[in-house]
């Protein structure tokens, strides 16, 4: 659920949702809810027509090998999807990332580079011997030590040594390099760049010197080099930025390597993809640096050369002084390029009996479980069929070791007294409710499995683990504890700048008061960014500020943590990215965030926290406490009626999902009788819908509006909610029905339809869906009718499976709320903050239930 909706009307869903035809628009636009990011968007149209209409000329072979993404964290000015596209205009050979202390872009910079065939190549720039976390400083202190990794080996132990030096700092932005065991790690396996004016050689290689020509200092320091890293893997650097010290300096490095016995490269030291990118870079410099550029002259480059340059173009510069220099570049890019996708790692084996592999061991604990949800087998023999189906799939996909891993988690919260239940598309998994994971009876309900697991599913499932907030903390640290700081952390959140961050530090890079910058941030258009309010006439915000905002948004800006992610390994996770220390104490952190991991194939659990479990825990606790009475949340009779009736009276602040005015609003014309009317209320009530202002069908029909299905083949899915469908559940089931898809190929659909939609796929899908209903003898209007219902709904739909989840959890406070009012009250003001009210509403509320509340 998000506030990111939909383009289309609601109006217009309402109508193909209510069978009334089709909904205007192409169809083959994305709504997208959430802010996930589904790969790389394409090449651009200039390089779709290069790469058709281009001829062979005379090209100079070049690989850029130093160079800085957005990922340097405000030192690089462009995204590594723009270097790579530069790179691809440029005819470049390869393009090395070389972020600071990270590989925070690489999955990213893959993604553009394997979609438009260019070479990658993967190195970092240490930062050796810093003194602290480097924030505001305008010149950061320590020496740089470039690496680029030869191959997958190489890439490997790069990142343990940024992971073990990034853990050893014991603070976010220190890294503390033990330089020995950089050099033991990485010798023969890396190749080492004399880098830029922090590198060993060039700190010694002084203008002083220079002049002097007492290059003794440097020269002693790059023999360190080569005896260190060895002299066949150490590479000398030539850098043209249009410095008048830049041809002797770059004479001297030349000498210093032939003297040594090295090679010489020309890189660029690139921190942005074009010219036209310099300002932008000096204002993100200036942000770093806690200055306006104004302030930071003394230290920003003198000439905006930092960018990406052609192999012809370096070649006219340093061919007459320094021939072969640029292409010996070309040929070390492509000597060390691969692709990441070599390095996806697998889950850790899970510890079972002995002489009982995973997937026996899963079976023992499913019939087990089973026994205790469903009774002997010939009691449930359907749930039993669906169990053994579900395990054959399990198995066959190689998936027993991810549910145990689950499993294990939840019993470490059960045997510890936290509250937790599994929800999502896993309430659909009879296994994962015979295992305890979830709680919601997916025969019972007749939830489809294969929305949670299909035999054409691309990667493993997704289980989310909701546990109280409270305590969340200690499955957090089982984990680390159990598997290892080096196999196990959690999935960062990169922290991107968003119209009113990207304006307040915009006005700050170009000197604005602190007044200023919160006034003109506060009259941002929030929703639709800095581009709709560079359009209004409403501010008063200067023009280049607002246009050097609108370059800031989107950037990366820091990182943080996922809300609840977990990434598990068989190897040291550490080896296949870094991992960090985050601001908050205990936690480490990947470098990559959650669609970077899905993406190379790291696996994800999601722990997280959710506050009205620890409510409902202190509302337990007090009612055993001062009620003396042991209330078990999971033998609660769900078709009480006095319940049912409060919650028709809206009289539900402070209960799960159900409490807002909006909801409270829908309570009494929805009239929940029973359970199932409170799936639909979770479902029903989103902010997709209340921010259009409309009603939903589903609710004019449930007071009584005459409908029909368009067919009675509808009738196994639509009957259940009068005809409109609500859960991607049911458009699963209608393909199912009227165009005798497969499960699996419903959850294709499903999926097609609700991720950013490839034109080809749904017209694929779309004529698969008309042949087989006209098999079924529905065609024509009443076909084209039945798809327009499943299109429109794939925008807003809803697993049904989360529905039944947080379904229990909307009954259980309101059963609290209904018969322990005491304790209700005392358990939300004990795990506040949490909800929609505040806690002198909920007090108020509590007094008119007769609660006796007593001020401080």
């Amino acid at each position: 659920m998000g506030w990111r909706n939909p383009v289309q009307p609601w109006t217009g869903l309402e109508r193909a949702l209510d069978g009334r035809g089709p909904v205007p628009g192409d169809g083959n636009d994305s709504p997208a809810w959430s802010r996930k990011r589904e790969g790389y968007r394409g090449a651009p149209v200039d390089l779709l027509s290069r790469a058709i209409s281009d001829s062979p000329g005379v090209r100079v072979p070049y690989a850029e090998l130093h160079c800085h993404s957005s990922f340097s964290f405000l030192d690089g000015a462009s995204d590594p999807e723009e270097l790579v596209e530069q790179a691809a205009r440029l005819g470049l050979d390869a393009i090395a990332l070389t972020d600071h202390d990270g590989m925070y872009g690489a999955v990213r910079f893959t993604e553009a580079a394997r979609e438009l065939g260019v070479r990658t190549v993967y190195g970092a720039e240490l930062s050796l011997d810093l003194p602290a976390a480097q924030h505001g400083e305008p010149d950061p202190a320590g020496e740089h030590l470039l690496c680029l990794a030869r191959g997958v080996e190489g890439y490997r132990r790069l990142c343990r040594v940024i992971s073990h030096a990034q853990l050893a700092g014991q603070e976010k932005g220190r890294p503390v390099y033990d330089q020995d065991e950089v050099v033991e790690e990485l010798r023969g396996h890396v190749v080492v760049l004399t880098g830029c004016r922090k590198g060993a050689v060039l700190r010694a290689l002084t203008d002083h010197a220079l002049v002097t020509g007492r290059i003794g200092d440097a020269a002693a320091a790059l023999e360190r080099l080569a005896d260190r890293f060895g002299a066949e893997h150490v590479v000398v650097e030539l850098t043209d930025h249009g410095d008048p010290w830049d041809d002797d300096r770059n004479d001297a490095l030349a000498a210093l390597a032939a003297r040594a016995g090295l090679p010489t490269v020309v890189t660029n030291g690139v921190h942005y993809a074009r010219p036209a990118d310099t300002p932008l870079a000096d204002a993100l410099a200036a942000v770093r640096a806690r200055r306006g550029v104004g302030e930071l002259e003394g230290w920003l480059p003198a000439h905006g050369m930092a960018f990406l340059r052609s192999g012809e173009e370096l070649a006219r510069v340093f061919a007459r002084r320094h021939p072969g220099a640029v292409q010996r570049a070309a040929v070390l890019g492509v000597e060390c390029a691969f692709d990441l996708e070599l390095v996806a790692p697998r889950l850790p084996p899970y510890p079972t009996p002995p002489g009982t592999g995973e997937a026996g061991y899963l079976r023992r604990l499913t019939w087990d479980g089973a026994a205790r949800r469903y009774g002997a087998r010939d009691q449930s023999p359907q749930a039993y069929r669906q169990l053994e189906h579900e395990l054959d799939v399990i198995e066959k996909l190689g998936f027993p070791g991810y549910f145990l891993i689950v499993w294990d988690i939840v019993e470490f919260c059960r045997r510890n007294d936290i509250l937790c239940q599994g929800r999502g598309s896993a309430a659909n998994s009879a296994v994962c409710y015979a295992l305890g994971i979830t709680n919601a009876d997916p025969v019972r309900w007749g939830l489809l499995f294969e929305r949670f697991l299909s035999p054409e599913r691309d990667g493993p499932p997704d289980i989310d683990v909701d546990i109280e907030s409270d305590r969340r903390e200690e499955a957090i640290q089982y984990v680390y504890e159990r598997y290892g700081r080096h196999h196990a952390a959690q999935v960062a959140n990169v922290i991107t700048y968003r119209a009113r961050s990207a304006l307040r530090d915009a006005a700050k890079a170009l000197g604005y008061s602190p007044g200023q910058q919160d006034s003109w941030s506060k009259q941002v258009d929030r929703w639709a960014g800095i581009a709709a309010t560079a359009g209004q006439r409403d501010h008063d915000i200067p023009a280049p500020v607002l246009e050097l905002a609108a370059r800031f948004e989107d950037l990366p800006r820091h990182l943080g943590i996922h809300s609840g992610g977990m990434v598990i390994c068989d190897r040291p996770v550490s080896e296949v990215v870094p991992v960090e220390w985050a601001r908050m104490p205990g936690r480490t952190v990947l470098q990559w965030d959650k669609d970077d991991c899905a993406a190379v194939g790291l696996v994800k659990f999601d722990l997280l926290g959710l506050g009205m479990l620890s409510a409902l825990h202190y509302m337990l606790d007090l009612v055993r406490e001062h009620e003396g009475t042991d209330v078990d949340l999971a033998r609660l009779d769900l078709a009480d009626p006095a319940v049912y009736a409060m919650l028709r009276a809206a009289d539900a602040v402070g209960v799960f999902q159900v409490e807002s005015r909006a909801q409270l609003a829908t309570l009494p014309r929805l009239k929940p009788r029973e359970f199932y009317d409170l799936v639909v209320e979770v479902a029903l009530i989103r902010p997709g819908p209340i921010q259009g202002g409309s009603v939903h069908p589903y609710i004019r029909r449930r007071n009584g509006e005459p409908w029909s299905h368009p067919h009675p083949k509808l009738a196994r899915a639509l009957d259940r909610t009068l005809g409109v469908p609500l859960f991607q559940e049911q458009v699963m089931q209608m393909a199912v029905d009227v165009a005798d898809f497969s499960p699996a190929e419903a959850d294709q659909l499903r999926r097609a339809m609700g991720a950013k939609r490839s034109g080809a796929k749904m017209a694929r899908l779309a004529d698969r869906f008309f042949r087989g209903a006209a098999a079924n003898g529905i065609t024509g209007e009443v076909a084209e009718r039945i798809f327009d219902q499943i299109a429109a709904f794939s925008g807003y739909g809803f697993p049904e499976s989360h529905s039944h989840s947080f379904a229990l959890i909307v009954y259980a406070s309101a059963w609290m709320k209904r018969y322990h009012p005491s304790a209700f009250l005392a358990g939300l003001l004990r795990a506040q903050p949490m909800g929609f009210y505040s806690p002198q509403s909920l007090v108020a509320d509590g007094r008119r239930h007769g609660v006796l509340t007593l001020g401080p």
